[in-house]
């Protein structure tokens, strides 16, 4: 009977381990996602934002790295700028053409694709724009200490418009617009970019593009988008980092911040100033691609020599007005300048108000700076006007003993020709050094 019991058991208890064993097979099974479940197609989407920038030809070389390595139906890049640097322009054009991924540019609702911008759109393999949206206005132009003005020279004229003819001729698009985008500053909306051959869609978002593009052959590749899934770009910290101080803004910023420190810095060592002046300067630097006008950096030497000499030798104002106009010329220079950048009027003109604003604050306080350390150097001498006045001994005095006397408040060292015992009045009757002389109150 005992040896019966354990196979009668595990008889019994056989169906109970088969129906959970079956069981976890269906829930395990089902939780499998299939082969069908979600869109088996991705599209990546880059913004971009703001100016086209030193870091901009990276992040977008890096999100075409992004979208080939991880096989994305196409490449999305969403311009809302409002221009930028030529260097620039080109090698983000040059990307798109030797990008193996198709890439689309895409003018976002409330957008506008200026300038730089509009020879990027034209640059990519399929161009749309949403309704209302504006491109255009791209021809260069020249900042300097007399301001803003367009750049009428023949050379530098003939090689962009070539340029950007033969972007505009290599997807098929409108070479007219191509060329007077540049010799006349022409500007299309949404539709009329449509009807004139430079874009190819009119899409009020970014999926409605996708449906729209389903099916065109690009590259050589048939497009399947109408059900792709959509992921946002997000650049590597690094690069969020050089986006971030490449803006011609906060580059410029870096670099007049950067200045005062290092001159409160060397006036007054150990505040750390001098430190953070530093490494803004690099900042700025490093955020406007090096490329620094030679004249611009002797002139902030120069007046950071002359500031420094004014805080340190008397010269009633000269060496510091001096310095305050090498500063001011030496900050506008900064600006990014030449026949290289194509930013709108706007944009320069709150640039140059960003990098001018600060050197006049900074100008006026340095004013009023002076103008009390003027104040100071009229005074008359202090020791004239306490002779006379009254104090308190506080150690014993004598001809050969030194002590400290309290006169309103504060500690003085003190000496006497005659024995005065502490807590005694005296009357203050000269002054050596730091040392006064005193004598017994009558």
């Amino acid at each position: 009977m005992s040896k019966k019991r354990p196979i009668t058991m595990s008889v019994k208890r056989g169906p109970h381990f088969f129906f959970i064993l079956f069981l976890c097979f269906i829930l395990i099974a089902v939780s499998i996602p299939s082969g069908d479940a979600g869109p088996q197609q991705k599209v990546l989407v880059l913004e971009i934002s703001g100016a086209i920038t030193p870091a901009s030809d990276d992040i977008i070389a890096d999100a075409i790295e992004k979208a080939e390595n991880e096989n994305f139906e196409a490449l999305v890049i969403s311009l809302n700028t409002p221009g930028g640097g030529l260097d620039e322009t080109q090698t983000i054009i040059s990307a798109i053409e030797n990008a193996s991924v198709p890439v689309i540019g895409y003018v976002p609702e409330s957008g506008r694709a200026w300038s730089a911008g509009t020879l990027i759109l034209m640059g990519t393999d399929i161009a749309a724009m949403a309704p209302f949206t504006v491109i255009g206005s791209a021809q260069p132009v020249q900042m300097s200490v007399e301001g803003t003005k367009p750049i009428t020279e023949e050379k530098i004229i003939n090689a962009l418009v070539k340029f950007s003819v033969a972007t505009a001729s290599k997807h098929g698009r409108n070479e007219t617009f191509a060329e007077e985008v540049i010799t006349k500053n022409k500007n299309l909306d949404a539709q009329e970019a449509l009807q004139a051959g430079v874009i190819e869609y009119v899409a009020p978002s970014i999926p409605n593009l996708l449906t729209q593009i389903d099916g065109q052959e690009v590259k050589g590749k048939v497009l399947q988008t109408e059900n792709a899934g959509i992921e946002n770009y997000e650049p590597p910290f690094s690069l969020s980092l050089l986006g971030l101080i490449s803006n011609p803004i906060i580059s410029s910023l870096l670099l007049t911040l950067g200045i005062y420190g290092l001159i409160f810095g060397i006036s007054s060592p150990g505040a750390g100033a001098e430190v953070f002046g530093l490494i803004s300067i690099a900042l700025g630097l490093i955020g406007t691609g090096f490329d620094i006008n030679i004249g611009a950096i002797f002139l902030i030497l120069l007046g950071i020599g002359l500031l420094i000499i004014e805080i340190k030798v008397p010269g009633f104002g000269i060496f510091g007005f001096a310095g305050l106009i090498s500063l001011i010329i030496g900050s506008i220079l900064l600006v990014p300048m030449g026949s290289e950048n194509i930013y709108t009027p706007e944009f320069r003109k709150v640039l140059t108000l960003t990098v001018v604003a600060p050197t006049v604050v900074f100008g006026l306080f340095l004013v009023f700076a002076i103008y009390k350390v003027t104040e100071i150097r009229k005074k008359k001498p202090v020791i004239g006007e306490f002779i006379g006045e009254t104090a308190e001994t506080i150690d014993p005095l004598g001809p050969q003993k030194t002590g400290f006397v309290r006169y309103k408040g504060e500690y003085w060292k003190a000496h006497s020709e005659e024995e005065i015992e502490p807590n005694v009045e005296v009357e203050i009757t000269g002054k050596i050094r730091e040392t006064l002389l005193v004598k017994k109150k009558m």
